[in-house]
């Protein structure tokens, strides 16, 4: 009797977790059906039997670059994962913020920070990169997906990089929620 109820718990775990999968064919279809196809990619490279998917930001607003004395600057979210299917929900997800500028102004304080409507969200401090010769810094963080479901729900986000602020547009709202509903298993 015991070994029928562990066979038949073992046969509704491993076809669960055959069922919560979502192939690139499958994400392909997702990023579809929210007609995001210009913002989001899905890559396979064989060799390497991994994927990944990303998903490019439009930039922050001139007046917003303005103030912060940068050229221009968007940002791309996305996750790398093993095979040709996501077997769990991304998390953490890698964001990078591309900071067009003439002389770098994030150096010295590369640290993230979100102000929600009930707390100050700290993403932590990126690894930085700059540079100069091609006029780009870059702030890579690692940004949990309980942390971007808390932004995605909400409206008007300003955020902090460095001592700079910036408000997410709402197309940059939308590719996070969207983020959000292309990579959930069901």
């Amino acid at each position: 009797m015991k070994r029928s109820i562990l066979l038949a718990f073992f046969v509704v775990v491993v076809a669960s977790s055959a069922s919560a999968q979502v192939s690139n064919e499958a994400l392909q279809a997702r990023i579809k059906s929210v007609q995001a196809e210009k913002i989001f990619t899905v890559t396979h490279d064989a060799a390497g039997s991994t994927s990944k998917l990303m998903a490019v930001s439009d930039n922050v607003s001139r007046d917003e670059a303005n103030r912060a004395g940068i050229l221009a600057m968007n940002f791309a979210i996305g996750h790398f994962y093993a095979g040709d299917a996501l077997t769990q929900e991304p998390d953490p997800f890698l964001m990078t913020f591309w900071v067009l500028t003439k002389k770098p102004r994030f150096g010295a304080n590369h640290a993230m920070t979100v102000a929600l409507r009930d707390e100050m969200l700290v993403v932590g401090s990126a690894r930085y990169v700059a540079k100069p010769g091609q006029q780009m810094e870059y702030l890579n963080f690692e940004i949990s997906r309980a942390n971007l479901a808390k932004i995605a729900s909400q409206s008007d986000v300003r955020f902090m990089l460095g001592e700079q602020e910036f408000t997410f547009t709402k197309s940059q709202m939308k590719l996070l929620a969207d983020l959000l509903v292309i990579t959930a298993l069901r």
